[in-house]
């Protein structure tokens, strides 16, 4: 399977196994095969924080659906399959009339992926309404709090073979009409100030602690429009990366070890990297 298939940003080798679990007994065997085979395991959501190496992933890559995508809620919890998508997510909070999971229209990705980075957008992130998460290993499967996970900005202790297969969030009530008024508000904010309609893998850079956010400083470095082979910083954002055609993650590595440069340089600053590197991959230095 062709990781450039399942990245939003449409770069990436093949992987040396590819599995749907749909199930929790499906991932179980998954991971057993995996093990047995001393083969590493990788899940990658909807592929939008990812970028795969061009030789492509000595792993078994996992893909969550069926009843690990699905959702329900009971009162004020809502209870996604880890493989869930957090646009659906939302659509299920909505009809059941709960708030607090309007800022995850901005991040295009699962319920596990957020919290598998702690995910956020306009000031708020996953820890703030996860009240624990099904992580399942070959090993076996236990329910972890935001404080096991050790969730913090951008990040979480879990490691590649840990595979979140169910999350649980508490919600408040809401009325729907003003959720629906808010996510409509976040979406055309994002649309006039992201490059939505482009392939990228979203943000690069976390923000640093800086006065000015990694696209701020980006910009100011002159780093908007910059391209090299099919990887274009965006003219838009200058925190993201377009696959303006034929890209490679290679093209893209090189643009973040430019960018890291430059913000070194002009800003004293080390910008980290949000996106999720898969195989052997590293940003030039």
């Amino acid at each position: 399977m062709p990781l450039a298939r399942l990245t939003t940003i449409g770069t990436g080798g093949p992987a040396r196994a590819f599995a749907r679990p749909e199930t929790l007994a499906d991932l179980e065997s998954a991971l057993a095969w995996a093990d047995e085979r001393e083969l590493a395991v990788a899940t990658v959501g909807l592929g939008s924080n990812l970028l795969a190496a061009d030789a492509g992933v000595d792993a078994l890559v996992l893909r969550l659906g069926g009843e690990l995508a699905e959702v329900a809620s009971d009162g004020e919890t809502l209870r996604p399959g880890g493989g869930a998508t957090n646009a659906v997510c939302l659509h299920h909070a909505r009809a059941a009339g709960l708030g607090g999971l309007e800022f995850a229209c901005a991040i295009p990705g699962t319920a596990g992926g957020g919290v598998w980075m702690n995910a956020g957008a306009y000031g708020r992130d996953w820890s703030e309404i996860l009240v624990r998460a099904l992580v399942v290993t070959v090993a076996g499967s236990g329910w972890l709090t935001p404080t096991e996970l050790g969730l913090s900005y951008r990040h979480s202790t879990l490691e590649h073979g840990q595979v979140v297969a169910q999350v649980e969030y508490r919600l408040t009530p809401r009325p729907p009409a003003e959720i629906k008024a808010e996510v409509a508000g976040l979406i055309a904010r994002r649309k006039a100030t992201q490059p939505t309609n482009k392939r990228t893998f979203g943000s690069v850079f976390k923000n640093p602690e800086h006065e000015l956010g990694a696209g701020q400083m980006l910009e100011a470095c002159g780093l908007k429009g910059h391209r090299i082979g099919g990887a274009l910083i965006s003219p838009m954002h200058a925190n993201f990366i377009e696959n303006a055609g034929g890209a490679t993650t290679a093209d893209a590595l090189v643009l973040m070890g430019e960018a890291r440069r430059r913000a070194r340089e002009e800003f004293g600053v080390e910008l980290e990297h949000e996106v999720e590197l898969l195989g052997s991959v590293e940003i030039p230095t």
